[in-house]
């Protein structure tokens, strides 16, 4: 029998060839290069009103712009303010975002299961969707596409009467067995 053909050892040259290979190829990628971006996890960012950024990026924080973000912005479970400008999309899950008097964003406005609050003169540059939370809007802030709303009700309402429901009936089918077990 070769020196080399145990199934043993055959496995771990296998895997120390695949991590070679992998080794070998991590080193001929190149990087990317984010140094204007901004990403955050728990840590709220915060853009001054002469500093320029191009993404900001936030899980479990908020960002706040006084300044001017170039490209896009999202929070997950985190709040933005917008008291500067953001030339292109801004989008918020499970948290607010509040648009400043006076404040723009260049592109599309999202946001889920929140509220948004646009000030005086804020202005949209293309559509606003607004999904399962609120809208709240000056007489002068301006939106140059669709404006979409829908309510917190529209998702809540039927997914609490689905959730009552088959409580009840569980409810039901437990009494129902209970009865039936007494009986015997």
């Amino acid at each position: 029998m070769p020196r080399n053909s145990h199934p043993t050892i055959r496995l771990l040259h296998g895997i120390l060839g695949i991590f070679a290979f992998v080794l070998a190829i991590g080193w001929t990628v190149t990087p990317a290069i984010a140094a204007e971006d901004m990403v955050q996890f728990g840590n709220t960012i915060d853009v001054a009103p002469s500093e320029t950024i191009h993404d900001a990026v936030c899980f479990f924080c908020s960002v706040n712009v006084k300044g001017t973000v170039n490209g896009d912005i999202v929070a997950f479970f985190g709040s933005v303010r917008v008291d500067g400008h953001a030339n292109h999309d801004v989008v918020d899950f499970f948290g607010d975002v509040k648009v400043a008097d006076n404040s723009s964003i260049g592109h599309d406005l999202v946001n889920f299961f929140g509220g948004v609050r646009m000030g005086e003169n804020a202005t949209v540059g293309q559509d606003e969707v607004v999904m399962f939370g609120d809208l709240r809007t000056a007489s002068t802030a301006s939106v140059g596409g669709e404006r979409v709303v829908e309510p917190a009700w529209i998702f809540w309402g039927p997914l609490l009467a689905v959730g009552f429901g088959i409580y009840f009936l569980v409810h039901e089918i437990r009494g129902y067995n209970r009865r039936r077990m007494m009986r015997f």
